[in-house]
């Protein structure tokens, strides 16, 4: 926005950028897979134990419209760690998985190579 009673204060508009110390907040992971199922009801969920070395934990992720629960089993994914958990249909998950999506295809994101769990992503 231009400020015309103080040049110095004039900012380019970034609205929707974030700095390297936000982008560092965000604590990413690497987690094995250890169980998946469709949640009832839902088109759309599917419900995930991920082992992230420390601790498993509970995920849902939007993805049952492109992925069968038995093929994600064993499988090496990149969640978000440090996420307030959330109910959705009435189940808490306790991270959310990274995944990049087009014309309604999801894709997983994921490793050429095996990283190991709780492995920090950056």
């Amino acid at each position: 926005m231009l400020n015309l009673e103080n040049p110095k204060n004039d900012k380019k508009d970034d609205s929707g950028k974030i700095t390297i110390d936000e982008f560092m907040k965000v604590d990413l992971r690497t987690g094995k897979i250890l169980e998946a199922e469709k949640v009832k009801k839902s088109k759309k969920l599917i419900q995930l134990k991920v082992d992230i070395g420390t601790e498993t934990r509970q995920i849902l992720a939007g993805i049952a419209e492109c992925y069968e629960p038995e093929n994600l089993i064993g499988r090496t994914v990149i969640i978000v760690a440090n996420l307030k958990p959330a109910k959705l249909m009435g189940i808490e998950s306790q991270g959310m998985v990274l995944a990049a999506s087009s014309d309604g295809t999801i894709l997983l994101a994921g490793f050429d190579q095996e990283p190991g769990q709780g492995i920090q992503v950056r």
